[in-house]
């Protein structure tokens, strides 16, 4: 049966619809496809600060509002039957009266908006985590959802591609495609990085200072630097160890001269004023998740909590990345331990 200019075809009900889908996707995946469709818990799109950012940057251009209203009941209806994405490109498939292919392209973010992007950021994000959780400051916020620099695609940037027989620009399939792209956000925040194939640990790390190739030759670095290159402060003589390349006198060379023991009476008055001395490491065990834990309980940003500690950004930034006991300098560790205390007082 063939149709007219003037004629409609027949509705087919969702149910029937999926059926249909259903069979489909079943051979591709019996071929060696993998799929991955879109399912919605509920009748809300997108939850989180990524997935909301998206579909909300999309709503704001009037090129798309008269297609975008249709694509969120097809998405809502399960028609999204598969939805990958890749470094610049969307591919998916969408039931309508058929089992469509849609393909969305995205030009990369430009070298000189991401630099932007960072520099801006620089010093104000904590974690890679909070950065996917979107556990941001203002600022950060404003930046990265900026509707025109921030890393969200603008319509040009964007072409859109469907099997259907819709001659236009975005067809109903493409936009469901769209909002399925909120919707995986949800999920896999980092998937937005990698459509706009950027790196999002760069947000993390924008702020270190690193050294130049002479200070690295001339052994120039000061241990404040060395701190926040190496996610440490070091004591005094630990330096040198901690520059790549660098070398220590041999063992015989350093070795100390032995000495006479000291009399029991002085050794056990000496272990007890160690011992009545308050101990940092005792109050306070170092480590990536102790740390990240003490600066979320005090309500700190990365950068209030490094003011806090008097060191940089960049050396929390590091403790909070570093698997381990970490070995800090001992004004640190008061630093912490006395932050620790405030907590435990506080709960008591």
């Amino acid at each position: 049966m063939s149709y007219g200019y003037e004629s409609w075809k027949p509705y087919v009900p969702v149910a029937a619809r999926r059926a249909k889908a259903a069979q489909q996707v079943k051979k591709l995946i019996k071929a060696g496809q993998a799929i991955q469709p879109v399912s919605l818990q509920g009748r809300l799109i997108a939850t989180s600060f990524w997935g909301k950012g998206w579909c909300t940057h999309l709503e704001a251009f009037s090129d798309f509002a008269n297609r975008l209203p249709r694509g969120r009941s097809y998405v809502r209806n399960g028609s999204v039957c598969h939805l990958a994405i890749q470094a610049g490109r969307i591919d998916a498939l969408v039931m309508g009266s058929s089992l469509y292919r849609v393909t969305a392209t995205m030009e990369s973010l430009s070298p000189a908006a991401w630099a932007a992007i960072k520099k801006k950021c620089s010093g104000e994000i904590g974690s890679l985590l909070e950065l996917l959780q979107g556990r941001l400051s203002d600022q950060v916020l404003r930046v990265v959802t900026d509707r025109h620099a921030g890393l969200f695609p603008q319509p040009g940037q964007m072409a859109f591609a469907c099997s259907c027989p819709d001659w236009a620009g975005m067809c109903k399939h493409v936009a469901a495609v769209l909002y399925g792209v909120g919707s995986r956000l949800d999920e896999q925040p980092q998937l937005l990085f990698l459509l706009r194939d950027v790196d999002a640990a760069e947000l993390i790390g924008s702020s270190l200072d690193l050294p130049t190739a002479a200070e690295f030759s001339e052994g120039r670095l000061a241990d404040d630097k060395l701190g926040a290159i190496f996610g440490i402060d070091l004591e005094a003589g630990d330096a040198i160890a901690a520059v790549p390349g660098a070398s220590r006198k041999p063992r015989s060379a350093r070795a100390a001269p032995p000495q006479q023991s000291p009399p029991r009476s002085r050794v056990a008055a000496s272990s007890r004023r160690r011992t009545n001395k308050a101990d940092p490491a005792r109050d306070f065990k170092a480590s990536a998740k102790s740390i990240a834990a003490l600066r979320k309980q005090h309500g700190l940003s990365v950068s209030e909590f490094a003011q806090r500690l008097t060191v940089s950004p960049a050396s929390v930034q590091r403790w909070e990345a570093t698997r381990g006991r970490l070995k800090l300098h001992s004004r640190c560790l008061a630093a912490l331990a006395a932050l620790h205390r405030d907590v435990r007082a506080v709960k008591k």
